[in-house]
């Protein structure tokens, strides 16, 4: 699935840079801040409704769904047999697809799973955070990390050199999933 939408408000980024909205810099920026984001957290994060998804199956009682918040669930089957929400599975918005009276099956590609997942708003940290690495994104020379013009000289900050704030890193934290994987 490619998810095209940008995670803040190119408005709002226009007015800290005193460009146009419309710029093609600008959307640039904010284009790549976004997709940075969501490669760092693992999904899209953006509302996505009916979703279909394959799952190997774990003979455990619950799978993760690779996408949060889980905002429905409105098919599963598992080894092709179709299930009943509430009798033979429930789930959280964490993501947790519980198998009730039962395991789920053993077996690559066993479980199948329609959901809707993501956020319909983004959450104002994260379009925070967005806005920042797109400010940085459009001021920043790649590859510049200090220019001096006759008597003038800039050296870009540590986010230039790192490509991370705090705030960043703090959000990405918060909304990525399946944290135990991390090396």
């Amino acid at each position: 699935m490619v998810t095209t939408d940008y995670l803040a408000d190119p408005a709002e980024l226009s007015t800290w840079l005193g460009v146009a909205e419309t710029d093609a810099k600008l959307l640039a920026a904010l284009s790549a801040a976004s997709r940075r984001f969501r490669g760092a957290v693992r999904h899209p994060v953006s509302l996505v409704v009916a979703d279909t998804i394959v799952l190997d199956g774990s003979g455990a009682l619950s799978l993760l769904l690779p996408a949060a918040p889980v905002t429905e669930v409105s098919s599963v089957l598992a080894d092709g047999q179709a299930l009943s929400a509430g009798t033979d599975y429930t789930w959280s918005a964490d993501g947790y697809l519980h198998r009730l009276g039962a395991v789920w099956p053993t077996g690559l590609r066993s479980v199948t799973v329609i959901y809707s997942h993501g956020y319909a708003e983004i959450p104002g940290d994260i379009q925070e955070v967005v806005i920042d690495q797109a400010r940085a994104l459009y001021a920043v020379l790649p590859g510049v990390q200090q220019q001096t013009v006759g008597a003038q000289s800039v050296t870009f900050g540590v986010q230039a050199a790192t490509g991370v704030t705090a705030q960043w890193s703090a959000a990405v934290d918060r909304y990525q999933l399946n944290r135990g994987e991390r090396p």
